[in-house]
């Protein structure tokens, strides 16, 4: 059998119709690349057409300023994506003169590009024969060929790579690239994939092994910090809010927030009266302390889970640089803080 001639025969009947397929443009495929990392294709196409729509070359998204760029891209997570596709975008308008790097290794010494990006922009934009390897592409191949490589080990980059540079024809890579991916997205699915419809069902090594809920092996599991986030939400005579910068670098870097007490496990309502009558609003007087949500809202990042709850404090008097809600809505903030906005502010 040869795979490549069945995968890309299964990928032309069975591909979805994404916005970023219809074009060879380097730089809407570096955008949707850098969009979907870390993010699914159905969550991530919206965000793509935002983006283009507002910033439709990469000179228009060079020109923006940042907070324009972290608000569009509110809800996507992962925020450093956002503000290296910025710096890049200016590199490239700036420095480039909008012209994107037409190799793998050119590409690869962009911010925010890695080997999996500069395969797929390389291949795609310059038809150059560079593979893609993401979790689509170790488990399709770790499970036709029953490759027990432990896929968060130093050496599986490597070995996968060669695997599909070897499977890869060399006159067009990308379309074997996309198929490939496709393939693991729709069909060998993570959990349960349907292998009685599967186009190698009769070649398949895991299935013939009945391992296939067992590849790819996968050895490695990130220890998961909790912190315990107390949002202060400020309101005063004239209903303004008070709203900060996270400057510091980690989680949410240059996106808002409102005064924050972080602390080392779920706190009550007296611990939180005291701390804020003690450091926060000296020059306004405290009416009343009441908590939003009875039980903290856990937001979940890949290394951390964040238990947040938000603290209505109402003051007496106009609070320094206050806020109102029109003006507060315009600035980028994470998706649980924009959520309690949208829906709990003025409640």
């Amino acid at each position: 059998m040869d795979f490549a001639k069945v995968l890309t025969a299964w990928y032309l009947q069975n591909k979805r119709d994404l916005p970023w397929r219809k074009t060879g443009n380097p730089y809407a495929i570096w955008l949707s690349e850098i969009i979907l990392q870390q993010t699914r294709v159905a969550q991530g196409t919206p965000f793509f057409l935002s983006f283009i729509t507002a910033f439709p070359t990469v000179f228009d998204l060079a020109k923006a300023n940042e907070e324009q760029v972290l608000k569009l891209w509110q809800g996507l997570g992962y925020y450093s994506r956002a503000r290296n596709l910025h710096k890049t975008a200016q590199y490239i308008a700036f420095e480039l003169f909008g012209i994107f790097p037409d190799n793998y290794n050119d590409l690869l010494k962009l911010k925010g590009v890695g080997e999996y990006t500069a395969a797929a922009i390389a291949s795609f934009s310059y038809n150059e024969p560079v593979p893609v390897v993401d979790g689509n592409v170790f488990r399709v191949l770790s499970r036709y060929f029953d490759v027990e490589t432990d896929i968060a080990s130093a050496s599986a980059k490597k070995e996968f790579t060669a695997l599909a540079f070897e499977l890869m024809p060399k006159d067009n890579p990308a379309l074997f690239n996309q198929a490939i991916m496709e393939f693991g997205a729709l069909q060998c699915v993570p959990k349960s994939p349907n292998c009685s419809v599967c186009i190698f069902n009769m070649s398949c090594a895991a299935l013939q092994k009945n391992k296939v809920d067992q590849l790819p092996l996968k050895s490695k599991k990130l220890k998961i910090r909790n912190r315990f986030f107390n949002y202060l939400v400020v309101s005063d005579d004239n209903t303004n809010t008070i709203i900060q910068k996270r400057t510091a670098k980690g989680i949410w870097h240059n996106l808002y927030e409102f005064p924050l007490i972080e602390t080392e496990a779920s706190q009550n309502s007296d611990f939180i009266s005291t701390t804020i009558q003690s450091e926060f609003f000296q020059n306004n007087t405290i009416i009343s302390i009441e908590d939003s949500n009875d039980k903290s809202i856990v937001h979940k990042l890949s290394h951390q889970h964040l238990h947040i709850k938000f603290w209505k404090v109402k003051v007496k008097g106009i609070v320094e640089n206050g806020i109102n809600t029109t003006k507060l809505k315009t600035f980028p903030f994470p998706i649980v803080i924009f959520n309690f906005i949208e829906k709990d502010f003025l409640t």
